[in-house]
């Protein structure tokens, strides 16, 4: 019925007429529980949930009360931005509990269709836009439109150097920024630059709360990481095990960076793409792997019955990079076997990065059921033989 109502309706009459008066209706039945919080909104097309975690952290950290919904850290909840009435829940239960804070991960998709709409966010931070979700926004510039809606409702503003935002704003960068590496020099415990952007990014956060930049900064530094990031799978091969949730093209190339500077031996890349997805991004990402790994595994990743062509666009990307197949390029549908093709020909020395799935527990293969899956229980139990 959704699906017959979608191919009737323009989405932005989807939203205007049924997204907004729920988000209304939800903001009337839990009294706008958002004005008793201050809040910090965060969205881009990488790096949300590690940044919130970070910024979630370091309130902790100063003593503060603060709840947070993101990916992977917000009860009972299994979406990043889920529908407006359970946002207002989840705001009046920490209304309730005395928070003093909040911390929001933000989608293009929740922006759009308003299920965060009567929040009034009190800092909003932009982490980077990049390719991603043109199968629903359609063009790059509706994206990025998108995605400013969350500043324009902000008080204040935290965005990344390389955006060109009008007004007034606080940003951060690797080399350029009011907040930047090569004046702060982080020094964290998680790999990549793209994570030091994310934790720049939550430093200014702190700035701006008033957060002591020591405290703030131990935070930062001793930062583990979360489920699902760069989240390494301890083994006795001698080789590196990392599963990642990379599932857009920069953020496949930025983890494919970070693993490639402390691999001594091959970089050995597993990923795919989502079926009924952005079809645009999965030729540049097949592109990336072959350019930045040295074995390129391609597999399944919630492929929604469409794996085969999925597969197709993927390697069509990769053999343009130069990728030859059956010799650095290999295409396996069932993602276990995929991931026991790549861990078992890795040898001393060498990285297998495991994209795409990260902190999930199930994958969709055929459109319609969802099975359960962990990337990491899978490697668990390769390794354990």
């Amino acid at each position: 019925m959704k699906n017959l109502i979608k191919n009737i309706l323009s989405q932005k009459i989807i939203n205007n007429f049924y997204h907004l008066p729920l988000a209304f209706l939800a903001n009337i039945f839990y009294g706008f529980p958002t004005r008793g919080l201050k809040v910090i909104g965060v969205t881009g097309t990488d790096g949300k949930t590690t940044t919130v975690n970070m910024i979630y952290q370091m309130l902790k950290a100063a003593g503060k009360k603060v709840s947070m919904i993101s990916t992977i850290n917000a009860p009972g909840l299994h979406v990043t931005s889920p529908d407006p009435f359970l946002v207002q829940k989840f705001t009046k239960n920490a209304l309730e509990n005395k928070d003093e804070y909040l911390v929001l991960e933000v989608t293009s998709h929740a922006l759009d269709q308003y299920r965060f709409w009567g929040i009034k966010f009190d800092i909003g931070v932009i982490t980077n836009v990049t390719h991603e979700h043109l199968d629903y926004h359609k063009t790059f510039e509706n994206y990025l439109q998108t995605k400013l809606k969350l500043v324009q409702n902000s008080k204040t503003v935290v965005v990344n150097e390389n955006l060109k935002i009008n007004g007034k704003k606080i940003t951060f960068g690797l080399d350029k920024g009011d907040f930047n590496q090569k004046e702060v020099k982080l020094k964290l415990k998680i790999p990549g630059d793209y994570n030091i952007e994310n934790a720049l990014a939550a430093l200014a956060v702190a700035y701006i709360l008033g957060i002591e930049k020591a405290v703030a900064q131990k935070t930062l530094e001793n930062f583990a990481g979360i489920t699902g990031r760069m989240e390494e799978v301890k083994n006795s091969q001698g080789i590196k095990i990392f599963v990642d949730f990379a599932h857009t093209p920069n953020a496949l190339e930025q983890a494919l960076k970070a693993l490639k500077a402390d691999t001594k031996g091959k970089l050995i890349a597993v990923f795919g793409s989502a079926g009924k997805r952005d079809v645009g991004k999965r030729n540049i990402m097949g592109q990336v792997a072959a350019k930045f790994a040295n074995v390129v595994v391609v597999t399944a990743e919630d492929p929604r019955g469409e794996l085969d062509i999925i597969n197709k666009q993927i390697s069509e990307g990769a053999v343009k990079a130069g990728a030859k197949k059956d010799v650095n390029f290999f295409v396996i549908p069932d993602r276990k076997k995929a991931i026991e093709f790549a861990v078992n020909n890795a040898k001393s020395g060498d990285t297998v990065g495991i994209f795409g799935k990260g902190h999930e527990k199930s994958m969709n293969l055929d459109g319609k059921t969802e099975v359960p899956w962990s990337d990491t229980e899978t490697v668990r139990q390769i390794i354990d033989g």
